[in-house]
């Protein structure tokens, strides 16, 4: 295996799906580590599929998943210095990404790097302390910083829809104290 190909692993938790909040203030420079049962590098088709038990960490943020593709273009020519450009990664099973006390679940999570829009399908749930948020996708716009999550069906491969098809939510809320 070509030193090159693994390149793609490497940039991967700076791209992993999660709430704004998680990725708030992320170090996306620090070192990635990661393991799983297998990885092949499919280098004429510019793409890694790593499989069982996934589990990559960066500065604090860990994703876990059954299986994680890693799309990339290989501008180097067969050159020594490799360019290599991550264009969509995709985690399938039981995906869950923690930063601290914060979680993000789905069945799967769509990563396009060239429009910076992170996608979660299927029984999205977001738990940030006591706070719960579920749906059936989550769809974050990084270059605006909006995220939003609705009762949509999730149409990914191996996902089951939300039950409900709705946005539900449980929040706490802060004890005021009352005058009298």
């Amino acid at each position: 295996m070509k030193n090159s190909a693994l390149l793609p692993i490497l940039a991967v938790l700076a791209a992993v799906p999660v709430s704004a909040q998680i990725m708030k203030g992320h170090d996306s420079n620090a070192p990635v580590n990661f393991s799983a049962d297998r990885i092949e590098v499919q280098d004429r088709s510019d793409r890694v599929v790593v499989s069982g038990h996934v589990d990559v960490t960066q500065a604090g943020l860990r994703l876990t998943a059954d299986r994680m593709t890693v799309a990339y273009q290989n501008s180097s020519s067969g050159q020594a210095n490799s360019n290599i450009a991550i264009d969509r990664i995709d985690a399938a099973g039981n995906v869950v990404v923690t930063r601290g006390s914060d979680t993000a679940r789905g069945n799967a999570a769509i990563y396009d790097l060239d429009k910076r829009l992170i996608t979660m399908l299927g029984n999205v749930q977001l738990n940030q302390g006591a706070n719960r948020l579920t749906g059936g996708r989550l769809v974050m716009d990084l270059n605006t910083g909006r995220s939003t999550v609705d009762g949509r069906s999730s149409t990914a491969p191996g996902t089951s829809p939300t039950a409900s098809g709705r946005v539900s939510g449980t929040f706490t809320v802060p004890q005021r104290k009352t005058t009298q």
